[in-house]
């Protein structure tokens, strides 16, 4: 098992197109047969645990009291695939639109200047319904996101995996996530809230019930507030951010964390590592040949993002050593298979066109 899956990532890797069972048995002559690759990705369903069994000694390396456990979601689009549990629509929040192929949330741990994933999971629809508004039948998940959220960080701090702080996006930003992290697991957090939450500015004014919405506060550029929000016992320190757009336009960020020894530079910056689980998201597809699996049943195509998973982790671990970030990496590989195919196409002496 772990042979092949070492060979089937080497090939997600080294692979510019569709990655099929007779594809990779072509690539090494026939020594793996594509039955025996067919076989491998048929086989029993590979799970979060399985990948902590290969990611923890990768995570031990690189360990550190100052590393950060970013948790979110992506789509990997499979719209000519035909649907399953996992397979299906989804609401792309970055979007606005429903996009078909399979939604996955990872626990990503960054430190040290590396990124691996140490968790993930698929979101399976495996619920029926109909649509009060079209009358439709659709698909859902039995288990919400923010429920995913809770356990993937419960994942990290089960497995000693040291970080100082979760990250996220305003979508996982829940009181209860926040409840959870802080009050379950004594964890500290910086999250965005969006400008329509309400919070009170003393802890009289949360027990009288009186709160205003933070874009309706007066908020000095650069400082920090002490504020309590709704269904959270705790006080938080606020800070607005705010930004400049690619298009030149103005954005407004409000980030708030449980840890109130934070400064405004501390609390920027640390969520400013956040975005590393962008190029994470990116490479997954482009890279590791995530989205290029012609893959049709559940099982086989969990055990591709599995090895997605591994071709992704070592590209990280390659980026360290040849100083090239994952694009790079996949270019020269890209650069050494033309080569290799033009000096093949010169000896075979093709025909010379005639001055």
């Amino acid at each position: 098992m772990k042979k092949l899956l070492d060979i089937y990532s080497d090939y997600l890797l080294s692979s510019f197109s569709l990655t099929t069972a007779t594809g990779l048995s072509a690539l090494v002559n026939g020594s793996v047969s594509h039955d025996q690759v067919s076989r491998f990705l048929a086989s029993e369903k590979q799970t979060s645990a399985d990948w902590w069994r290969i990611v923890k000694p990768y995570v031990r390396k690189i360990a550190s009291d100052k590393g950060v456990l970013i948790i979110d979601d992506s789509i990997a689009e499979k719209p000519y695939t035909d649907e399953n549990d996992i397979i299906c629509w989804h609401y792309d929040h970055t979007t606005g639109s429903n996009v078909k192929g399979i939604n996955f949330m990872t626990a990503l741990y960054h430190s040290q200047a590396v990124s691996l994933p140490v968790s993930f999971t698929l979101i399976a629809k495996t619920e029926w319904y109909v649509d009060a508004k079209t009358d439709q039948q659709k698909r859902r998940s039995p288990v919400r996101k923010n429920e995913y959220y809770r356990i993937l960080v419960q994942q990290a701090v089960e497995n000693q995996i040291a970080f100082r702080y979760v990250l996220n996006d305003v979508w996982f930003s829940a009181a209860d996530n926040m409840m959870f992290v802080k009050r379950g697991l004594k964890c500290d957090f910086v999250m965005p809230i969006k400008s329509n939450r309400k919070v009170a500015l003393t802890l009289a004014d949360k027990q009288q019930g009186r709160y205003c919405r933070v874009d309706a506060l007066v908020l000095e550029e650069k400082a920090v507030h002490e504020v309590y929000l709704e269904s959270v016992d705790f006080p938080l320190l606020l800070v607005k951010q705010v930004f400049t757009n690619e298009d030149g336009s103005t954005g407004i960020l409000y980030l708030v964390t449980s840890d109130l020894t934070l400064t405004y530079d501390d609390i920027t910056t640390t969520y400013r590592k956040r975005w590393h689980v962008e190029p994470y998201h990116k490479s997954l597809k482009q890279n590791a040949s995530l989205e290029k699996s012609p893959t049709q049943t559940v099982v086989s195509q969990t055990n591709h993002f599995f090895a997605a998973l591994c071709a992704y982790m070592k590209l990280e671990w390659l980026k360290s050593d040849c100083k090239l970030n994952h694009f790079a990496i996949k270019t020269k590989l890209y650069l050494s298979a033309v080569k290799t195919a033009y000096d093949t196409l010169a000896a075979m002496n093709p025909v010379r066109l005639a001055a």
